[in-house]
């Protein structure tokens, strides 16, 4: 599988963000930023997907959304990629799996909403995603609760870091955990597409 080369130095904390993105929005830009700050990352990368295993519906072309991306994320911290395009996944233990074995040493953190965390154990190969690499999760609108109460949650309750400890997450081994509250920004790309605001569908 091969993918173009990150710049990413050992010993880098690095967030890894994945989604359709269909479309990026302010949400996803808020979220990344308090991320960087509450687990002291260097960088984060949105992993752009080409499609999500668990949505009927495909998401607008990739080449749309990694513009839309590129145009609202802004910052020298963030790499906007296509990274599981290029070798051919939409799952994310793959994903995880190829970029630890390029970039030996470099300390990476899954990033996601709580509204993720509460269904996590849809996903394929979760457990092995768990004990790969250290999750930050981080509160949205009307997730809170079902993140804290979900079936991951309880399963890895003894592996979750309090909140002030949020700075060291990227230095644990897995599997750990760190929930942290953020300002809440009520926007979605579902709400963004069905109010016509994104007409790049496929």
């Amino acid at each position: 599988m091969t993918h173009k080369r990150l710049h990413l130095p050992p010993d880098m904390r690095v967030g890894l963000l994945g989604g359709s993105f269909d479309p990026a929005h302010e949400g996803h830009v808020h979220l990344t930023r308090v991320a960087l700050r509450r687990f002291g990352l260097d960088r984060v990368i949105w992993l752009v997907s080409p499609g999500n295993p668990l949505k009927v519906r495909g998401p607008a072309a990739l080449s749309a959304r990694m513009a839309r991306a590129q145009e609202i994320m802004r910052d020298p911290r963030v790499i906007v990629s296509d990274f599981e395009a290029q070798i051919g996944t939409s799952y994310t233990a793959e994903t995880i799996d190829t970029l630890k074995a390029a970039y030996l040493g470099v300390r990476f953190v899954w990033l996601m909403g709580a509204d993720n965390l509460h269904q996590f154990h849809r996903w394929q190969r979760w457990q092995d995603i768990v004990h790969a690499v250290p999750l930050g999760v981080l509160a949205r609108p009307g997730w809170r609760q079902s993140g804290l109460h979900s079936r991951t949650a309880q399963q890895y309750r003894h592996m979750r870091l309090p909140d002030r400890a949020s700075q060291v997450l990227a230095d644990q081994i897995a599997p750990a955990w760190c929930f942290v509250n953020m300002p809440m920004m009520p926007v979605s790309s579902s709400e963004l597409r069905a109010n016509g605001a994104w007409q790049h569908n496929s």
